[in-house]
């Protein structure tokens, strides 16, 4: 067997980890994905605007669309237990919608993406770098974007080698038979949050930490423990490379949240012209 295709078939399994997620989903996580994309598409409502979410997961940027005025919202993933997720969370909040699409779909399929029409917001947060194609990927959330349209992404940060490093733990997490995985969890837990954690029982607020945690986009640390730690395929790309990317393509940069040479993912907003 090939390296390529070995690759090929080793995909964490993301829906499974929402599905957990979306169990204890609150109305303060809610209410948090909501004031991130107002945040960063600096607008109070969506009134009028369609949205679509490319890789949607849990489902709950789409109910946070939907519940800032959307008049249209498609959410599309790969993943058939993501596309579930966002069901329930249809069922949950707006059963009765008819402007709330939910489906199966692969964002390297530009004719499944020309098939959805055009856009005014065309959302994708941390999944281009899971497709196994971010070139691809990049491209491709191009097609449904209307002209004016904002795109709104956010990509893993390149970290050089540590990157390179983080791609080997993730394939061999998901190498590894389920009941082993602990075994790479566990430690990575330490490393991912251990700094902070100490920095909170220096200070006094030894639970601080942990209650402020997704105060940006309502997520929750065990979620994007399991979420980083398998996250594979897995790539990254430098910020100046993103913008250089899509200036070429005749979009502007609206706006830009990096992580300052960190690990995670810095977030984009551009406009088509």
């Amino acid at each position: 067997m090939n390296d390529t295709l070995a690759k090929q078939e080793l995909r964490f399994n993301f829906g499974k980890n929402w599905r957990r997620f979306i169990t204890n989903l609150t109305e303060e996580q809610i209410i948090k994905a909501e004031t991130s994309l107002k945040l960063m598409l600096k607008a109070e409502t969506l009134a009028g605007k369609k949205f679509l979410d490319i890789g949607s997961g849990s489902g709950l940027f789409s109910l946070a669309a939907m519940r800032l005025g959307a008049s249209y919202v498609r959410s599309f993933d790969h993943d058939m237990q993501s596309v579930h997720c966002a069901l329930e969370l249809k069922r949950r909040f707006f059963a009765d919608s008819n402007v709330w699409e939910i489906e199966q779909g692969s964002a390297l399929d530009e004719s499944y993406l020309k098939s959805l029409g055009k856009f005014d917001i065309v959302y994708s947060w941390g999944v281009l770098h899971h497709t196994g194609n971010l070139q691809k990927a990049l491209q491709n959330v191009l097609v449904p974007l209307e002209t004016g349209g904002m795109l709104f992404i956010s990509i893993y940060n390149d970290q050089g080698r540590t990157s390179r490093i983080w791609t080997k733990i993730k394939r061999f997490y998901n190498a590894l038979p389920r009941e082993l995985r602990f075994t790479v969890l566990f430690p990575s837990f330490f490393v991912i949050y251990g700094t902070n954690i100490a920095k909170s029982i220096l200070r006094g607020h030894s639970m601080n930490y942990w209650k402020t945690y997704g105060k940006d986009r309502g997520m929750s640390p065990w979620t994007d423990l399991v979420d980083w730690v398998g996250g594979y395929p897995f790539e990254v790309a430098k910020p100046d490379d993103l913008v250089e990317f899509y200036l070429s393509k005749g979009l502007e940069l609206r706006r830009l949240k990096t992580m300052g040479g960190g690990r995670g993912c810095n977030e984009f907003v551009f406009q088509k012209g």
